[in-house]
């Protein structure tokens, strides 16, 4: 796959790691910050930046576990030591990580700084709505985001940009009274807004190595996504 690893400066000192894929076309675009999943930034990640990169994104996936260690890639018989990292992750942490990844893009050649976005899948879904709260994002996509309802409600009212929010029907980690507070909190704060479940899909229903890959769900949010980063993004 197409891409190369490039380093950061964060602004508490530390230095991250993140993947970079350009589009083949040489022109000023958008941006699209890729966060990763429990796994880190694996070939599965790399891929999806690929992925953003075809479709005319310049594409960044930081490497949110960078405090515990460079490199981590999980798998799922891994998932104790991703859930170990995990716990080491701090919202200061994040946020100034998510900081450094829009800056970094926003310094790109290839990159109009008021076209970029973020997606994240399981803890980067949780990600990319901490992303649009602290970095003038003009929109943000959240794949099954654990632990929005529960910690960042408080956030909604500084979201920048338009909020597309996919769920599994059938998550065992994350609950209809979970969407639930997250819809409610939008509305309150009159934040525009998509929210869009599979009835039928489990909890990591894109990650295709994870074993939960649910085919329709990846396909229809995959044209879900384009066609609201197209809205908001691409001809805003």
């Amino acid at each position: 796959m197409n891409g190369e690893w490039v380093h950061l400066k964060v602004e508490d000192g530390t230095t991250m790691r993140a993947w970079l894929a350009r589009p083949p076309q040489g022109e000023a675009g958008a941006g699209m910050i890729v966060l990763h999943d429990a796994l880190g930034v694996s070939p599965h990640i790399r891929e999806v930046a690929g992925r953003f990169a075809a479709e005319g994104y310049t594409a960044l996936a930081p490497e949110l576990f960078h405090r515990t260690g460079e490199g981590f890639e999980g798998s799922p018989e891994r998932i104790p030591d991703a859930l170990e990292r995990i716990r080491g992750l701090t919202l200061e942490g994040q946020a100034s990580d998510l900081r450094a990844a829009f800056a970094r893009l926003a310094a790109e050649p290839s990159v109009e700084p008021s076209r970029i976005a973020a997606v994240g899948y399981c803890m980067g879904g949780r990600a990319a709505f901490l992303a649009n709260a602290v970095s003038p994002l003009t929109a943000s996509i959240s794949y099954y985001g654990g632990g929005i309802a529960e910690g960042l409600l408080d956030r909604v009212g500084d979201l920048s940009g338009p909020q597309l929010l996919f769920w599994a029907g059938r998550d065992q980690r994350i609950f209809p009274e979970h969407v639930h507070a997250v819809e409610e909190a939008l509305r309150e704060a009159d934040k525009r807004y998509a929210s869009v479940v599979f009835s039928q899909a489990q909890h990591s229903f894109f990650n295709e190595p994870m074993g939960r890959y649910d085919a329709p769900a990846a396909a229809q949010s995959w044209a879900l996504a384009m066609a609201f980063l197209r809205s908001y993004v691409l001809e805003a």
